[in-house]
Order: C-alpha cells, then sequence, then structure tokens
C-alpha cells in the first residue's frame, strides 16, 4: 500500500498549532492549575496515515517538549507517545477506548488519558491532569484543522472558502 501525506498538513504547520496553544499551556502549567510536573510532551501524528501504511515511528509528524526535559521527573515523552500509539491504532481517544472499549486494548497498550483523535489527526499529550492532557491536545487539534483549512483556501486562491459571510 502506498504511504499517504498530507499536502497540507506538515511539520511546519503542526509547530504552528503548538505554538498558538502554547500560551494557555504555558499559563496553565506555570500556575500548576493543570497538573504538578510543570513540563508536559506533546505527539502530533500524520494525519491519514495508518497502520496499514507504515509503523507508529514512520506516524510522527511532530514532537514538542514544554519545559527543560533534563528537570523531568518522569518521561513524559514516552507517555506521550504511547497515548499518541493507542489512539493512532484504534482512531479513538485514549480514555474512550479504556472506557468504552477495552477489547481493543493490547498487552502493554497505556492506560492513560491524554491521546485525542478526530478528523483523521490525532495528537497525544502527558505531564499534566488526565483531562488537562485531554484538552491541551483537542485544543492543538483543532488549531492544527483550523491551520489546514486556512491553508486550502490560501492554496486554492479562492480566500472565501470557509469564510464568515
Amino acid at each position: 500500500m502506498q504511504s499517504f501525506t498530507s499536502y497540507l498538513v506538515d511539520a511546519a504547520l503542526a509547530r504552528n498549532a503548538v505554538q498558538l496553544c502554547l500560551p494557555t499551556i504555558e499559563a496553565s502549567m506555570n500556575s500548576r492549575e493543570a497538573g504538578a510536573s510543570g513540563f508536559l510532551y506533546v505527539v502530533i501524528m500524520r494525519p491519514g496515515f495508518t497502520p496499514a501504511h507504515g509503523s507508529f515511528a514512520e506516524a510522527i509528524l511532530y514532537e514538542h517538549a514544554v519545559g527543560d526535559p533534563a528537570k523531568w521527573d518522569a518521561d513524559y515523552a514516552q507517555f506521550a507517545r504511547a497515548k499518541a500509539e493507542l489512539s493512532w491504532r484504534t482512531g479513538m481517544d485514549s480514555h474512550l477506548v479504556q472506557q468504552h472499549k477495552p477489547h481493543l486494548l493490547g498487552e502493554g497498550d497505556s492506560l492513560l488519558w491524554g491521546g485525542v483523535a478526530m478528523h483523521d489527526l490525532v495528537v497525544a499529550v502527558s505531564g499534566a491532569d488526565p483531562w488537562f492532557d485531554e484538552a491541551f491536545a483537542g485544543s492543538i487539534l483543532m488549531f492544527l484543522r483550523a491551520l489546514a483549512k486556512k491553508a486550502l483556501s490560501e492554496h486554492s486562491g479562492k480566500p472565501w472558502l470557509g469564510a464568515a459571510a
């Protein structure tokens, strides 16, 4: 099967989506409202690239650390990758798999929340409380989708695509 690559969503667009969300993420982490660690890790998967196309490692589009990884008290990158892999493989939020479809869990799968899957996009976050990991991942995912829509509008030469009337 031929590997799929989105022509609109690349690492630069993913980085932009994270950057747009960072002010909220950093404020939440600094205030400890979202959890005590003060650290966070983000994993964004290649849209449309499924397990049929290749390995999980090949499917990772972009990763980002919030805070100095040398000061981490846990391996947040590994936790985020494990959440991303579960959501990528099942096409579902990691929490939904655990709560409603536990039969899809494989040995060694993450039992942590924070992987979000929607519209063939997958984003996972680790480092905050689970409900905030999920919220941050969902925010990044929606910004990723918005930036893809913006790119399509600009690429098509039709700036009116999706614009408010």
